[in-house]
């Protein structure tokens, strides 16, 4: 997609107009809603434009401009119309705990509130939910429009990964600016769910495209961050560790890694909140679900049989088992990484990228169905750089949007029954495998390329 494109007169008119009337639906989409008075949700839908002009201001800045800024306005259009019509939708996880925390916040003083021990996520989080309470918005909009304007970060994210990969091929940041801002899971999370992954995904996405880009010191500080929102950004930092190893990031560069880490953490210090707390807070996560292999997750413990009976100790012996495989997977990729050093390029830093963020997860026990964010925006990135990873990126998202939707249907797709027994969720721990087949085969294949 170059500036020199022939694109007949009309249709950028046209997509512009279809553009407009999607966000204007998407606006006029706000009366539907059910919570709050329509002055604040009027100003939801407001910010929901806003956030739309900001997604088209960022693809200005990245040189779309003219008739290639108007045909992209359809896509964004809706993009932010689909995520109009899930706002009002009200998630198990919404209800149980978000709502909770934010009337705890709302009740004992919004940031005050900080010191206190509530929820189970970190505290850049928290200054968030604290932060709402003193809007007149209904919470869920408020927590959803959060997660929404990530979607747009992580949509610039992908699309500055494009840029790196596929350098001076336009089109292929395009693909993935609006390939993010369109995924399936990605408008699911956010938007219907309510959500927050993208934070992190999007804090991640930008990470890999400066250590590609050779920026170092950036790409720890926004890792850093990204762990800060989300303990699942740990599936990830073996990269970084191998990248530490091949030279590609000096040790001082990794001693930003905490210190970001422990900067994010001032504001609830000087609210009163003990460190301690905030230093738990991820063991405690690690240790809150575990009477389960696996909660709906397309994870190597779906396809153990359903009529399995398993007691607490043969439990405990296979998530020990699988805690030592996901180790041994990050030695194996850091380890090969180390040994070709030399001959590395962007192929083999992405394929081991892919095989850390499906594998780490795949192998893991107590795994929730979101655990694959990251493997969902990373492969797809890579597909819209380099269009023969399509297939990889295709079972990566097929395996997750089906996983999403038993957890929001509270249904399983399909039950697999054979050999007198059955499998709830063969079929999209399959999917998964097939992903995880083919980032290793890229993997060593770039690998092996002779340099």
């Amino acid at each position: 997609m170059s500036a020199r494109t022939h694109i007949p007169s009309p249709v950028p008119a046209v997509c512009a107009a279809g553009g407009g009337a999607l966000l204007l639906l998407s606006l006029l989409w706000c009366g539907k809603w059910t919570q709050g008075a329509f002055p604040a949700r009027f100003g939801v839908g407001v910010c929901l434009l806003l956030l739309a002009a900001l997604a088209l201001l960022i693809l200005r800045r990245r040189g779309f401009r003219g008739e290639l800024l108007l045909l992209l306005a359809l896509p964004v259009g809706a993009a932010f119309f689909l995520r109009a019509a899930c706002m009002d939708y009200v998630s198990y996880d919404y209800r149980d705990f978000l709502s909770v925390w934010a009337a705890f916040f709302r009740d004992n003083g919004g940031f005050a509130a900080i010191r206190q021990d509530i929820g189970d996520y970190n505290v850049p989080y928290l200054y968030f939910m604290a932060a709402i309470s003193y809007l007149p918005v209904p919470d869920l909009y408020a927590i959803k429009l959060f997660s929404i304007l990530f979607d747009v970060v992580l949509a610039w994210g992908g699309m500055r990964l494009a840029g790196v990969l596929a350098p001076g091929r336009r089109g292929a940041q395009a693909a993935a600016f609006l390939t993010l801002l369109l995924l399936p899971t990605v408008v699911l999370n956010g938007s219907y769910w309510a959500q927050c992954d993208s934070l992190y995904g999007a804090l991640v996405l930008h990470a890999l495209a400066c250590a590609l880009d050779k920026r170092p010191g950036p790409s720890v500080v926004l890792l850093a961050v990204a762990f800060s929102f989300k303990l699942q950004t740990i599936f990830l930092l073996p990269l970084w560790g191998a990248l530490w190893l091949c030279g590609r990031v000096k040790f001082r560069h990794l001693l930003l890694f905490p210190a970001t880490y422990l900067l994010t953490a001032v504001p609830a210090l000087l609210l009163g909140k003990p460190l301690g707390d905030i230093l738990e807070v991820y063991f405690q996560q690690a240790g809150q679900y575990t009477d389960k292999l696996a909660f709906n997750a397309p994870t190597l413990f779906a396809l153990l049989p359903g009529t399995w009976e398993l007691s607490p100790d043969a439990m405990g012996l296979l998530a020990r088992a699988g805690i030592l495989a996901a180790f041994l997977l990050c030695l194996l990729v850091m380890g090969l990484l180390y040994r070709h050093r030399r001959s590395l390029d962007h192929s083999a830093w992405m394929a081991a990228a892919l095989v850390l963020a499906v594998g780490v997860p795949y192998l893991l026990p107590y795994m929730h169905e979101r655990y694959f964010f990251l493997a969902d925006v990373i492969a797809a990135a890579w597909a819209c750089a380099q269009w023969k990873r399509l297939p990889l990126a295709v079972c990566v998202e097929g395996g997750s949007l089906a996983s999403y939707v038993v957890y929001l249907r509270l249904k399983y797709n399909w039950i697999l029954y054979a050999f007198g027994t059955y499998w709830v969720m063969a079929g999209e721990s399959l999917l998964m495998l097939a992903a995880l087949v083919l980032a290793a085969g890229t993997f060593f294949r770039a690998l092996s390329k002779k340099r």
